[in-house]
């Protein structure tokens, strides 16, 4: 296997390496005593349930099973447990793996499952680092088969990403094919040494697609992960090396937080995957737009749903119009749809014409003015 190049090179004309393409595992370390999580507690569909948080980012798949098999109550915690370590979380992992033994005893199914215990044991350690996952851009779980897929496999836990090619688009689908994110940084290294100028050409099509596509998030990969996705469904999902616990619930997909910096915010459960800018919402068990926090920690006022609805509206028929020729429709700012929302508010309460839309003018600090209560609205984005 060739060495990776170093940070900035790019040897052979090859691309920059996508951090996170393919989950590296990190060089093996041994286990460190410190190494603990804490346990947020949540309602769960009426049952107090814990969730496992990390205070680090990084390729934690340990975490994204572990919080599947909680949510699923396949994993029973003690009702005071606040910190658990990474051994005991190993622990549980193995009780439910052992606990898949086919009840069929033929002794070929037995062996087969003996098998797959025994590459299962040479894995586990690697879920507390990281995974050697390589994504295909063909599917949301196509994945290059892996000794390490077999833990998904047994536990009947579903792996999903997000990185494909958009269908539409000729060109990439023809350069980049069925292939792994390895074997396309493989191809477009032979490409730009060949000299038949179409291969030059169809190397130079790969390398743009993966460097548009640096988020690993398309807007095909997203569209195909909502419809592929069952409803209810608990799984994970691989993006940028990292591993989250995934769900979809009344047709949109939510990410499980785990940031140990949310442990005491009860109302941050889940983070809305709608955008593959990074745009998301906190929302929380029950999967209604969350008031404690806005995005980035702050204590300012929630974003009105129906603001942001329409704003993912707004982006979806400029993309829409934008891809059959047609002439976009004017885009208005938040502000224009903030006014438009409140004068549409105000006509339902008056019958009167409004007054009209209040200018930004002195008076208090933006962060200091009244805020008219509102009630709990899902968070219903696209």
């Amino acid at each position: 296997e060739e060495k990776p190049p170093e940070e900035g090179e790019t040897p052979l004309g090859a691309p920059h390496p996508i951090p996170g393409a393919r989950a590296e595992p990190p060089r093996a370390q041994p286990p460190r005593e410190e190494d603990f999580y804490c346990v947020k507690w949540i309602s769960w569909k009426g049952e107090r349930t814990p969730v496992v948080t990390q205070s680090e980012n990084g390729p934690c798949p340990l975490l994204a099973i572990i919080n599947v098999l909680l949510l699923q109550w396949k994993v029973k915690l003690p009702p005071q447990k606040e910190v658990i370590t990474a051994e005991e979380l190993m622990a549980h992992l193995g009780n439910c793996i052992l606990a898949t033994q086919p009840r069929d005893t033929s002794e070929g199914l037995q062996l087969n499952f003996q098998q797959n215990i025994n590459d299962t044991m040479t894995v586990l350690p690697k879920l507390s680092t990281g995974l050697d996952v390589n994504v295909r851009f063909t599917g949301v779980s196509d994945f290059e088969y892996t000794p390490e897929c077999i833990v998904f496999d047994l536990l009947n836990i579903p792996l999903y990403h997000g990185w494909l090619v958009d269908p539409q688009n000729p060109e990439q689908v023809q350069a980049v094919g069925k292939l792994s994110y390895n074997q396309l940084v493989e191809k477009i290294i032979t490409c730009k040494q060949a000299s038949d100028s179409s291969l030059v050409s169809e190397g130079l099509v790969a390398e743009q697609f993966l460097e548009s596509t640096a988020s690993q998030l398309t807007f095909h990969g997203l569209c195909e992960l909502t419809a592929r996705a069952r409803e209810g469904e608990l799984g994970v999902f691989f993006r940028n090396n990292h591993f989250s616990t995934m769900i979809k619930h009344k047709g949109h997909l939510y990410l499980l937080v785990t940031d140990q910096g949310f442990l005491q915010e009860e109302g941050v459960v889940w983070e809305s995957l709608h955008s593959v800018d990074g745009d998301s919402c906190f929302c929380d068990t029950e999967f209604h737009l969350s008031h404690a926090l806005g995005k980035e920690g702050a204590t300012a006022a929630p974003p009105d749903p129906r603001l942001q609805q329409r704003q993912v509206d707004q982006d979806y028929m400029v993309a829409l119009s934008l891809q059959q020729g047609q002439e976009p429709p004017s885009v208005l700012s938040d502000l224009e749809l903030a006014r438009q929302l409140q004068h549409e508010e105000y006509q339902q309460h008056h019958p009167h014409p409004p007054p009209p839309p209040p200018q930004q003018a002195g008076g208090r600090p933006a962060g200091e003015r009244r805020q008219r209560p509102k009630p709990d609205l899902d968070c219903t984005l696209l």
